[in-house]
């Protein structure tokens, strides 16, 4: 090949490498102003009218002016739940099949199995919760089955993330561990986890921020009330959470001010999601802070 040719491929080679790199940008940008746009509307309608009274007040069903009090602190509650059933369970069962689990026929059906479990509408789980708690053991509507049905619909979810962010660690640092003397276990504890510490955390922002929001499990396995007081530790007590009570609010509630109480139940839901993903990576980011310094 001349050197003309040679030049006028590198030319166009980077040509295309200046297109594609503008396209990627641009698809960034658009997506930011997306995201950007989404919470200006939501937030633009709620916070205007958010006072701090708001979030301790009692919902009302026929006067104006009530609260999401309760529903607010059911829904950290069940949260709280189904993160404690869920993250053990859900990382260790990443950590297995990334690490001790053999590479045989069983092993894979393990593996699609939990990949089609993650793609299971919620409403799924939530009919599945309802048999079980409902109509097997017969407590009714609660906080524990809605808390126990989000641990079972995002375990799928939490136990593939954790198994590709193990996997994704190289391999010569399991190397350079074995090579010290060291066991198994001690490689993963102190050398793979926390290198793939980072991509686990997305995972349980992920499946916090989803259970958080969720509404249909919910409806089926806590119900779509309270009972009546603001900190009800009570297991077998309803469940109604924040995401519930939005729907229920914007749907049928009778209230005159439904909209400007959607609107501000809105605002929070979309507050608390951003935080918990803060609280989870407030630490990550300080952690690298540190490491730098």
């Amino acid at each position: 090949m001349s050197s003309f040719t040679r030049t006028r491929h590198t030319a166009r080679a980077q040509r295309r490498d200046k297109i594609a790199t503008i396209g990627f940008y641009c698809l960034g940008a658009l997506v930011m102003l997306l995201i950007l746009w989404l919470l200006f509307t939501i937030l633009g309608k709620g916070l205007p009218g958010l006072r701090p009274d708001f979030l301790i007040k009692q919902p009302e069903e026929i006067d104006a002016g009530g609260g999401i009090g309760p529903v607010l602190f059911n829904s950290f509650y069940i949260l709280f739940i189904s993160l404690i059933i869920s993250v053990p369970l859900g990382v260790g069962a990443g950590i297995y099949m990334a690490e001790y689990a053999p590479d045989n026929g069983f092993t894979s059906a393990l593996r699609m199995t939990v990949e089609a479990l993650s793609s299971v509408p919620s409403i799924v789980f939530g009919m599945l919760g309802l048999a079980i708690f409902a109509e097997y053991f017969q407590v009714g509507l609660t906080i524990l089955g809605g808390g126990v049905s989000l641990a079972l619909l995002n375990l799928p979810m939490l136990a593939r993330v954790t198994e590709e962010a193990v996997r994704a660690v190289p391999g010569e640092l399991r190397e350079a561990g074995y090579a010290l003397g060291t066991t198994q276990f001690y490689v993963i504890s102190k050398v793979v986890l926390p290198v793939a510490l980072p991509a686990i955390i997305t995972g349980v922002c992920l499946v916090a921020g989803r259970a958080f929001g969720e509404s249909a499990v919910i409806i089926l396995t806590a119900g779509l009330s309270t009972s009546g007081e603001m900190w009800d530790f009570n297991l077998f007590s309803p469940g109604e959470t924040l995401a519930v009570h939005l729907w229920y609010v914007q749907s049928e509630a009778i209230v005159e001010d439904a909209r400007q109480i959607a609107d501000k139940s809105a605002a929070v839901l979309v507050i608390v999601v951003l935080l918990i993903n803060m609280v989870f990576r407030l630490p990550l980011w300080w952690g690298k802070r540190s490491q730098g310094r």
